[in-house]
């Protein structure tokens, strides 16, 4: 039920993640951190199991972190995408982790890359993708709208045509989307779209529980 956006630009990629953990049918709370960040320019987007999705990803941050403080250097996007889909491989074999993801980020040269990895090992670079059922939606948005070398007020357009599909024809509701702008300088977080804790946009969160929001 979850769902990851990624859209690469002239120079940036943007990742998109929804803020819904779930179980089952229940939702269990609409904050969910889906988005870790590997270094100073470079970020992982998981959705999949609650469990998997923490303990695979702080894994590989911690590891990229170690490999830059004994080897003196940090890994490239490409480099961080292989060790990335080398270790969902490996575990592939005996204690698999039920993961999908994204993994953007910008080298030394200012250029940007998007991979695409699934819990199977596969990975693929790609200029756009996302993961989950929205991808029914987002992936046809994208096909129509994308186009090469994207400005960034383009693609944030696009992304929030993509979450508006989403929202407005998924069955199951996707209250918000955290949205992170990877680019030569850094990470830059553009906060929810919509914001956080509402439903729909026309809905805000007092609507929901007001007696929770209350004691929040």
């Amino acid at each position: 039920m979850e769902c990851l956006i990624g859209i690469t630009g002239k120079d940036f990629v943007i990742l998109a993640s929804d803020n819904m953990a779930a179980h089952s049918i229940i939702a269990i709370k609409h904050d969910s951190r889906k988005q870790f960040e590997l270094s100073n320019k470079m970020v992982m987007a998981v959705c999949g199991d609650q469990g998997d999705m923490t303990n695979y990803a702080e894994y590989i941050q911690k590891n990229m972190k170690l490999y830059e403080m004994i080897h003196g250097y940090k890994l490239t996007p490409n480099a961080a995408a292989n060790f990335s889909r080398k270790e969902l491989a490996t575990a592939l074999r005996s204690n698999p982790y039920h993961v999908n993801l994204l993994l953007g980020g910008v080298d030394d040269e200012g250029v940007p890359s998007l991979y695409f990895m699934d819990y199977l090992a596969s990975m693929v670079k790609e200029k756009y993708a996302a993961h989950g059922y929205g991808s029914f939606f987002i992936l046809s948005t994208m096909d129509r709208y994308y186009r090469e070398g994207l400005s960034r007020e383009e693609a944030i357009e696009l992304l929030k045509k993509c979450i508006h599909e989403v929202q407005s024809r998924f069955i199951v509701s996707l209250p918000a989307f955290t949205v992170q702008i990877i680019d030569k300088d850094g990470i830059h977080k553009l906060g929810d779209i919509p914001r956080s804790g509402t439903v729909h946009k026309d809905v805000p969160a007092e609507a929901i529980h007001p007696e929770l929001i209350a004691k929040a």
